[in-house]
C-alpha cells in the first residue's frame, strides 16, 4: 500500500494523520460545521458496507463517511465481508482486493454468484489496465485505485446510490414483520401496524442492523438525532411502546434487550 493512500480528506486531524502537512491546503474542502454542510445523500442514511484490511485506513474512512451522514459498517476480512454481503442490506459496499484470507475477486465472484445485487466498488492499489478490466468483468460497478481523493470515492459513491440497489423489493422482514421503507408501511401478515414517526423510524433501524446489538448511544444518534446522552430513558420508553404495538402479532420478543449495552432486532437464525 501507498504511504498516503488518499488526498482531500474531509477533516485537517484526518488528513494531518494521514501525513499531509498540517499547513497544507485542502483543495475543495468545506470548512463549514459538519451539521452545515450539505449531505445529498444525508437524508436517506444510506448505509455503506467498507472491506478494508488495513484497520487504520479502514477507521478513517468509516468516520469520513459518517461525517457525510452515511451509517459506515467496517469489516476487516473476506469472508465477513461475504458474509455480510449475502445476509445483509447495504446500499453500496466499498471493497479492497488485497484481504488477509480471500482475495477481494473472490468475494466480489461468489457475491455475485449468490445474487447479491449490492452495488460495489472496488478500492484497491492493484492499478494495472487488466486489473480493472478483471475487476469490472468479475461484477464490481466502479473501480478506484490508490492513492485516491476522498472527494472522488464520494462522488463515485453518489454515483452508484443514485442508480440505486435492485435487491429484492427493498423492504425488512424479521418474522411476521414486513416494513416498507418506501411506503412507510409495517404489516404482519395482512393487518397493517400503526406506528408513530419515532417508533417507525427506531424500526426500521433495528431491522437495518439484524443480528447486532445497537448501543442506546447510537439510538439515540440516529434515530433520536441527539449528539449527547440528555440523561433520560428516552429509548427504552419508545422501545417499550414499540414491543407494544407488535405484541399482537407475537412479535414482541423479536426485539431483544442487551442489557447494560442497548438492543437487538433477530430471532434463532440471527444466533
Amino acid at each position: 500500500m501507498n504511504a498516503a493512500p488518499f488526498t482531500n480528506f474531509p477533516s485537517r486531524p484526518l488528513v494531518e494523520a494521514a501525513g499531509a502537512a498540517p499547513s497544507a491546503p485542502l483543495d475543495g474542502l468545506d470548512t463549514r460545521p459538519t451539521a452545515l454542510r450539505p449531505r445529498p445523500f444525508a437524508q436517506r442514511g444510506a448505509r455503506l458496507l467498507l472491506v478494508e484490511d488495513d484497520q487504520r485506513l479502514g477507521q478513517m474512512l468509516a468516520s469520513g463517511m459518517e461525517d457525510e451522514g452515511y451509517v459506515a459498517e467496517l469489516l476487516v476480512s473476506g469472508t465477513a465481508a461475504l458474509t455480510a454481503l449475502q445476509t445483509g442490506r447495504f446500499d453500496a459496499c466499498v471493497l479492497d482486493l488485497q484481504l488477509p484470507d480471500l482475495d477481494g475477486l473472490v468475494v466480489l465472484a461468489q457475491a455475485r454468484t449468490a445474487r447479491v445485487r449490492t452495488p460495489i466498488l472496488i478500492l484497491t492499489a492493484r492499478d494495472g489496465v487488466g486489473d480493472r478490466v478483471q475487476g469490472l468483468n468479475a461484477g464490481a460497478d466502479d473501480y478506484l485505485t490508490k492513492p485516491f481523493a476522498f472527494a472522488e470515492l464520494l462522488a463515485r459513491l453518489r454515483v452508484l446510490l443514485r442508480r440505486g440497489t435492485p435487491q429484492s423489493d427493498g423492504k425488512l422482514r424479521l418474522g411476521p414483520i414486513e416494513l416498507d421503507p418506501t411506503a412507510h408501511t409495517v404489516r404482519a401478515g395482512s393487518e397493517r401496524i400503526e406506528l408513530s414517526h419515532k417508533q417507525f423510524a427506531l424500526l426500521e433501524f433495528l431491522l437495518q442492523h439484524r443480528g447486532q446489538v445497537v448501543t442506546r448511544t447510537t439510538l439515540l444518534s440516529r434515530v433520536f438525532s441527539y449528539d449527547f446522552d440528555p440523561g433520560t430513558n428516552l429509548v427504552d420508553v419508545h422501545v417499550a411502546q414499540l414491543r407494544r404495538k407488535l405484541e399482537p402479532c407475537g412479535a414482541a420478543a423479536l426485539i431483544q434487550t442487551i442489557r447494560g449495552v442497548g438492543y437487538r432486532a433477530g430471532d434463532e437464525s440471527d444466533e
